[in-house]
């Protein structure tokens, strides 16, 4: 991507996690700088796809599925076609498998950027040879948006979701929420047994916190169903169940919340990057490695940190959990309260 006066398309290929998915608006902030002519598209699965749609300088999401445990080769020579007829000039991979590479390769994208990854001297044609010089993720990822060899800045663009008026009063309306309602958003699903807080300790967050006077929505998708219900049954009144929908939903509940409780999971990522004061809980791994890049209004650990801390696994191998057991609910509910009245985070 060294011509400055190319108007060809951008494809960006980006991780498949909700969570890294919304980091990689940062690349998108990049490229929009650096190409102000250029349209950007992000290849997507069905899950992140809606994403986008809140991502400015996003043109759109290219949605296509494809399997993760197989090599997939018919999938990948659909999805080929699709990117053919874009007609790309670049795509930045930001992941290091080769079956990422594999689809813009096949579809003759002329200029295809990325780390080399699993041996992938065929699929790329501008391979990042400084990988292990970055440490973290969102340089390893906004590098590649730059000349070869450019120094990397002190900070990058961080990522943005926007929620319209128009999407936000079509979700009010429909979910019969009154504008300016004062409600805590918990989000108590993840990938991995051991990054979630207890439901129970939810369950009991959400009591005090709907006790009161402040509404809780719980968010999640269809896996998170039977953790709403049991946050519903201790809780009572006051809170409500906005599981099971769509992504999109949960992103403009996110956005309308006055503070979000969440695991260190997507959802975290995307309140963050919405502007929302948010409050990750953190056990098995580790916040500076996987905190959201935005600012967050709290991180909850194990105080003091345990031998254990960090280890992660999905599931405790010492199967007591006590990196997330022994954080009491009161503790988050009161990061709650000052979030809530945080002036950085002072909601229109």
């Amino acid at each position: 991507m060294n011509k400055e006066n190319d108007e060809r398309p951008i494809l960006i290929v980006p991780y498949v996690w909700i969570g890294d998915f919304v980091r990689c608006h940062s690349v998108v902030r990049v490229l929009n700088e650096r190409f102000p002519g250029r349209p950007i598209d992000m290849l997507a699965s069905k899950l992140t796809a809606p994403l986008t749609s809140f991502m400015p300088g996003v043109r759109k999401a290219i949605s296509f599925d494809i399997p993760r445990k197989k090599a997939a080769f018919a999938e990948n020579f659909a999805l080929a076609k699709l990117l053919r007829e874009e007609r790309y000039g670049s795509a930045l991979i930001m992941s290091r498998k080769w079956k990422a590479a594999f689809a813009p390769w096949l579809a003759g994208i002329p200029e295809r950027t990325g780390v080399l990854g699993e041996a992938r001297f065929l699929l790329l044609n501008d391979i990042r040879w400084d990988e292990k010089n970055h440490t973290r993720m969102i340089d390893q990822s906004c590098a590649l948006a730059l000349p070869k060899n450019a120094p990397l800045p002190e900070t990058w663009p961080l990522p943005q979701l926007v929620v319209s008026e128009a999407q936000a009063d079509e979700w009010r309306g429909r979910m019969n929420v009154v504008k300016g309602t004062r409600a805590v958003a918990l989000a108590p699903g993840s990938v991995g047994e051991a990054k979630r807080w207890p439901v129970a300790y939810y369950a009991e967050a959400a009591k005090q916190i709907a006790q009161s006077g402040v509404e809780v929505w719980v968010i999640g998708g269809p896996d998170e169903k039977p953790f709403a219900k049991e946050i519903l049954d201790h809780a009572g009144s006051g809170v409500r169940d906005f599981t099971g929908g769509k992504l999109s939903d949960g992103v403009i509940a996110l956005s309308q919340a006055s503070a979000v409780v969440a695991n260190d999971s997507g959802l975290l990522h995307v309140a963050a990057a919405l502007g929302v004061p948010a409050i990750g809980m953190f056990g098995p791994t580790d916040p500076a490695k996987w905190a959201p890049i935005n600012p967050v209004a709290d991180i909850i650990t194990h105080e003091p940190l345990l031998d254990c801390q960090f280890c992660m696994k999905y599931v405790c191998p010492l199967q007591h959990h006590n990196c997330m057991r022994e954080i009491p609910a009161s503790r988050v509910v009161a990061s709650v309260k000052r979030a809530m009245t945080m002036p950085g985070f002072a909601k229109v």
